[in-house]
Parts: C-alpha cells; structure tokens; sequence
C-alpha cells in the first residue's frame, strides 16, 4: 500500500509539473510554502498570482519558479574567481567593459 502512494504521488508531481496554470493548492505544492504562508504571501502582493473571478487565486508556474529563483546567493567559488579576475586583469570581470 505505501509503495502505491508513493508511485501515486510521483504521478501527481509528473502532472502537476506540466501545467502552466496551477490553483492555489498546487501552487503551495509547487512552492513547498504552507497554505497560510502562500497566503500570505499573496495579500501582500510579494508572489505575483492572479484572480480572474476575484476570489480563486492561480499562479503562473514559470513565474512562481522565478519568483523562488530570486536573490540568488553567490557561491564561494564563484566569488573567488571573481576576486582572481580582478586582481589579474583589474577589471569586475571578462564581460564588462
């Protein structure tokens, strides 16, 4: 029975990963955000989502998934590749000017 539920499971994420409109349960699961949080989030105005009939909440997955792509957090590495281009070359990096 478990093994069914988690094959029933996968099922449902391989579903609700190809659709572009998604409501507001499966925003929640797309995001991982808690329903109230989602919310929350959404009255504020701080995840873009819409409301056609002005009650039901939908969202757009491609901007969901930028959304929760922002603020992106500069690894170590990348960094100190940075530090050694501009200590060599006295310049931010090869692609500015």
């Amino acid at each position: 029975m478990e093994e069914i539920e988690k094959r029933l499971s996968n099922i449902e994420n391989m579903l609700l990963s190809q659709k572009n409109a998604l409501t507001f349960d499966e925003g929640a699961i797309f995001t991982g955000i808690g329903k109230s949080h989602l919310y929350k989030l959404t009255s504020g105005g701080i995840v873009p989502h819409y409301k056609p009939r002005g009650k039901m909440i939908y969202f757009d997955r491609a901007e969901l998934e930028k959304w929760l792509l922002q603020n992106r957090v500069t690894p170590a590495d990348e960094i100190e590749a940075m530090a050694n281009t501009y200590i060599a070359t006295g310049r931010k990096g090869v692609n500015h000017v």
